[in-house]
């Protein structure tokens, strides 16, 4: 019988892949508790209606991995995390300290062609500040991002934050003529600027409606590097990141508007430098969404990474750590069944001890002992055999070296751990 193959677009986590799985969660705990967020959860189903109320309902269909359940609800494998959150501060916003700084780390489902760096399951860093409006609630959202891609040693000769505000840019394109009721096609105009050819794209825009002169405009206004400094709220927003050493990897980049419909002010994605790889993260300010599903009017703003370009930048970059698999301090050996019960309470011991500890179960010699340590990465053999337990110790052999020393077993614990800890160092 063939093996079955995992669902189409999911992802196996052998110990490799789950390490550096918890390596990016732990990075991002420690850059989102530093500064001061708290880490939560949403449900992994949620009711269709919850992303409908954002997104339009047959967009939502077409992307969610929907369900009927028993009671006939249609309910959906989140697609993002965005909805649930402002439906749970909704539900408690009267009990909540304001503002709020969460954060969460968790899995996602979308159904799309699978392809180099996206999957239809995914993992995904979510952090969000509720309850300021300024700008330097923006400033700080983006200062975390930059905070974080320097922590996994990236720098700004490599990815860069790409920072606009969608209320310039309805300024700047009402100032060209073009209607409101035009804005969310124009949105969808500028993002495509970077992806097409300009004679295509140019025809894009005139199908659009736009006239040969607003195109000129408009082509004219996105090329502008400097077109930041006359809005206050951009220029605002560059001197606050000066003050939290993040303007190093920030610049503006009027081609960026985002294309969830709900962004109502600052909006950010991080790129990669060379161009390869686009949205490393990205987000910006929602004020609306909280009353959109029910809540009271609360300002809010945000990001969301995908841990798969993220884990592809890291690579192109030679920052992609190289983490140990196995957590084994010392293998606990066994060389006849009779020895069973010592070895047992050897490994007991060193447990209790604080040590990560692995007992050989099926009597072997101590070279296919030695070997499968060394296949695992564990640094320390314990060996305990007859002789060592009629002399109350036990032999040590340290991996790294071949140097092999016997000791009282009351003080086997000390010198595993110090072996482990110069093999981890």
């Amino acid at each position: 019988m063939p093996i079955i193959q995992a669902v189409k677009g999911t992802r196996d986590f052998y110990p490799e892949q789950m390490a550096f799985r918890n390596w990016l969660h732990g990075q991002v705990r420690a850059v989102s508790e530093r500064f001061g967020y708290q880490e939560w959860e949403a449900p992994y189903l949620e009711s269709l209606d919850l992303y409908a109320a954002k997104s339009g309902e047959e967009l939502v269909k077409e992307q969610a991995f929907t369900l009927t359940d028993k009671g006939g609800r249609v309910l959906a494998l989140r697609p993002e995390l965005t909805p649930s959150l402002a439906r749970m501060i909704a539900q408690r916003a009267a009990e909540l300290t304001m503002p709020v700084r969460w954060y969460s780390f968790g899995p996602f489902w979308r159904y799309e062609q699978p392809q180099r760096g996206r999957a239809r399951e995914f993992f995904q860093w979510n952090i969000d500040l509720l309850g300021e409006a300024g700008v330097r609630a923006d400033a700080e959202i983006i200062g975390v991002g930059v905070a974080f891609l320097k922590s996994v040693g990236l720098n700004a000769q490599q990815v860069v934050v790409k920072v606009n505000n969608r209320q310039f840019m309805q300024q700047k394109l009402a100032a060209m003529g073009i209607a409101e009721t035009a804005l969310t096609d124009c949105f969808n105009l500028i993002d495509r600027k970077p992806k097409m050819a300009l004679k295509a794209w140019r025809e894009y825009a005139a199908t659009l409606g736009l006239s040969g002169a607003q195109v000129g405009s408009l082509e004219r206004l996105l090329e502008d590097a400097d077109a930041w400094r006359d809005f206050p709220p951009l220029a605002q927003l560059f001197a606050d990141l000066e003050a939290l050493d993040a303007a190093d990897m920030v610049a503006f980049d009027p081609t960026i508007v985002r294309g969830l419909l709900y962004y109502t002010g600052t909006v950010y994605e991080a790129n990669d430098a060379a161009g390869e790889y686009r949205a490393i993260l990205g987000g910006g300010r929602y004020d609306n969404l909280i009353a959109d599903v029910g809540g009271a009017p609360i300002p809010a703003t945000g990001f969301a990474m995908g841990d798969m370009v993220m884990e592809l930048v890291l690579e192109k970059y030679d920052c992609k750590p190289n983490l140990p698999t196995t957590h084994s301090a010392v293998l606990v050996t066994l060389f006849d069944d009779a020895l069973y019960p010592q070895a047992a309470r050897l490994a007991t011991e060193l447990r209790r001890a604080g040590l990560n500890t692995e007992l050989f179960l099926e009597p072997a010699r101590l070279g296919k002992q030695i070997r499968f340590a060394q296949r695992k990465n564990i640094p320390v053999v314990a060996i305990l055999g007859e002789s060592e337990i009629a002399a109350g110790e036990v032999a040590l052999k340290r991996l790294s070296t071949g140097e092999q020393v016997n000791v009282p077993r009351a003080e086997a614990p000390a010198q595993v751990r110090r072996w482990a800890a110069e093999a981890g160092s």
